[in-house]
């Protein structure tokens, strides 16, 4: 008996020993927020190829919405996404002259032809509704994000993948999710694309390892971050402005699991969050690598939370970039 509790008490000890350390290389390999613009950041280029500086978030807005698409090698994806939402938009407009609008893809540091793939479109309705924000290098996909919605105009801001896996058109029932909160006095609202009613589908059609981690994935999720919303990660999401400015601003983590940080800041900022069923086909070409990706997004999900516990990371008052 005594053997027992001796070894009880020295796996109590190991366990108190081995959570000190992960708090100590949480605090340790914190990263700090990035803001800072690399010289060729600051400007896109016009369809006769002038260089022009890019607006800031801090500005007013001067456009009804903004489409923030990043795109990692993606020229073969994302011209079948943009002539959708370029038709969309365009035709919205048509319908409703006050309607305004603005796209802008994020070149996060491709090895492909992308922007100029991108540049197309600037060329073909020029650099007032479409710019290309080419990143000197690689930041990951929550890095591509934030610069994007840090150079927008739009009053409200859409984050849609490049891959065009979400029906454009969808946007009017973000849109209605997002007047459901009703964001006023202060503006403050985000609605969220869900693909959580697809779940049982897809696991009929997963294997029982790929299912395992998804479930294990959303339990870490629930446990360490954001309770209330079952999709966290569908890349179709809509701000005001407001609420754009007040979450990126704070935003730490630039590759899978930004999202996770993203909605984890607006829950502690208590910034009313709507979640919306909408429709979604999978594509071809994923650069998410599904044991690795989930790997390293199940670390940051727990090093997010042990983070700010630590006060390594801290919310932020939103400020401009360098």
């Amino acid at each position: 008996m005594d053997c027992l509790c001796e070894i009880v008490q020295a796996l109590v000890a190991l366990a108190a020993l081995g959570l000190i350390v992960v708090l100590i290389i949480a605090h340790l390999t914190a990263g700090m927020v990035n803001l800072v613009r690399h010289e060729k950041e600051k400007y896109f280029l016009t369809a006769t190829g002038e260089k022009e500086l890019f607006p800031s978030l801090h500005d007013s807005h001067s456009r009804e919405l903004s489409v923030v698409i990043p795109a990692y090698n993606e020229e073969l994806r994302m011209p079948v996404m943009l002539d959708e939402a370029m038709e969309y938009l365009e035709k919205r407009q048509k319908q409703n002259p006050s309607f305004t609008y603005e796209v802008i893809v994020v070149d996060d540091g491709s090895k492909d032809k992308t922007t100029e793939v991108a540049l197309r479109y600037t060329r073909k309705y020029s650099a007032d509704k479409v710019r290309v924000l080419t990143l000197v290098e690689n930041r990951g996909k929550g890095g591509a994000v934030r610069m994007g919605t840090l150079s927008s105009r739009g009053k409200f801001i859409l984050m849609a993948d490049a891959d065009g896996a979400t029906k454009f058109c969808d946007i009017e029932k973000v849109e209605a999710g997002l007047n459901d909160l009703n964001p006023r006095p202060e503006n403050m609202a985000i609605s969220c694309g869900s693909r959580a009613h697809l779940e049982k589908e897809s696991v009929a059609q997963r294997s029982m390892f790929r299912t395992f981690l998804m479930y294990g994935f959303h339990f870490l999720v629930w446990f360490f971050c954001v309770r209330g919303i079952k999709d966290t990660q569908c890349g179709f999401k809509l701000f005001t402005r407001e609420a754009a400015l007040k979450t990126f601003s704070s935003l730490h983590v630039e590759r899978w699991a930004f999202d996770v940080e993203l909605l984890y800041i607006a829950q502690c900022f208590k910034i009313p969050i709507a979640e919306v069923a909408v429709n979604w086909t999978e594509i071809e070409g994923s650069k998410l690598v599904p044991f690795w990706s989930w790997l390293q997004m199940g670390r940051d999900l727990i090093f997010i939370r042990l983070r700010y516990i630590t006060g390594a990371w801290k919310l932020q008052s939103p400020r401009k970039t360098d």
